[in-house]
């Protein structure tokens, strides 16, 4: 039914046990980081709603925790590409070398073996936030590619099942982009564009098993999170009774931020463990397919410039991967 073993998943998780208390301390953070300033914004605006009367302060109390929750928003917008480069990225490269049967290094060592691994494949965090984007649009176009074809299908009520269809591939499509970044880190290439793109057209070639195992592991992360979304209602809701002004969603808002955190620390590591899984497993001594390769120029401009990218950083050479550990069969130049 699927093609990834939740034993071997957890073994590998395990493994890692370092990162994931890493992971949650930085995503917990950031929970526990909109929670305070949202608490003191709202704080703030009570004080200032207190000169205007009091049945002004509930508003001003609103308005100050939705600017403390914007502004905490906006700095973590700016961050994004250090949490990439320093948590998902490096989690993913000692997952690589665990899978490749590498010996890791304990405790906090872990964490700085994964972030060498990284810096070697990505000297820095802009390069790899911008292979990141764009094999995201990739990503994109494959799934645009099956909703195409569903559209054209002549069956009666389609149209619904086709507009549910889309959310939830999606959904299940965020899994995917790491996995190719693991890809890149596991051929231990020189040209990070150049692996990343033979890395997309082998996911085109294989987009129906990926895309299949994707919405499998799409069901569990999403009812895993609902649960823990439930389970943080009731402390949201008394973390919002103490602030002043409680707002009447704010319990709804961090009980979902709290399950996000969760989601972010442990359950989606797993999916992404299972989709290596799946990845390794179903390209395994394929070569990439020059008609995907010509399909997907021709359908994503991002592509071409993942494929701009990877000639530039040859010096204007056709680019090919470099083979290393775990890529036998792969040729590297598309």
């Amino acid at each position: 039914m699927w093609d990834f073993s939740v034993t071997n998943a957890f073994r590998l998780m395990a493994a890692t046990t370092p990162f994931l208390l890493f992971r949650a301390m930085v995503y917990f953070g950031i929970a526990v980081a909109y929670v305070l300033a949202t608490g003191v914004g709202a704080g703030v605006g009570y004080g200032i709603g207190g000169f205007a009367g009091p049945d002004d302060q509930a508003g001003y109390a609103i308005w100050g925790g939705g600017i403390g929750f914007s502004l905490t928003a906006g700095v973590l917008y700016f961050l994004r590409e250090y949490i990439l480069y320093t948590v998902k990225a490096a989690h993913i490269a000692v997952l690589v070398e665990k899978m490749d049967g590498r010996p890791l290094p304990e405790g906090r060592g872990q964490m700085a073996y994964g972030a060498s691994v990284v810096k070697e494949r990505f000297a820095q965090a802009s390069v790899l936030f911008a292979v990141d984007q764009l094999v995201k649009g990739v990503i994109r176009a494959i799934t645009g590619l099956v909703q195409g074809i569903l559209s054209f299908l002549p069956i009666p009520g389609l149209d619904n099942i086709a507009r549910i269809l889309r959310a939830f591939l999606n959904v299940a499509v965020g899994f995917i982009d790491e996995v190719i970044l693991a890809h890149a880190i596991r051929t231990r290439s020189d040209n990070a564009w150049a692996s990343a793109r033979e890395a997309l057209v082998l996911y085109g070639q294989n987009h129906k098993a990926m895309l299949k195992n994707a919405a499998f592991l799409a069901v569990i992360v999403y009812g895993l999170s609902f649960l823990v979304f439930l389970v943080m209602l009731a402390p949201a809701a008394a973390v919002v009774y103490l602030m002043p002004g409680a707002w009447s969603a704010g319990g709804m808002i961090f009980a979902l931020l709290f399950a996000w955190a969760v989601k972010a620390a442990l359950i989606e590591p797993f999916a992404i463990t299972c989709m290596m899984q799946v990845f390794f497993k179903v390209t395994e001594g394929q070569v990439p397919d020059p008609a995907w390769d010509a399909k997907l120029e021709q359908m994503s401009g991002k592509f071409r410039a993942l494929k701009d990218k990877a000639v530039g950083a040859m010096g204007g050479r056709p680019a090919g991967g470099q083979q290393g550990p775990g890529a036998a069969g792969h040729e590297g130049a598309l």
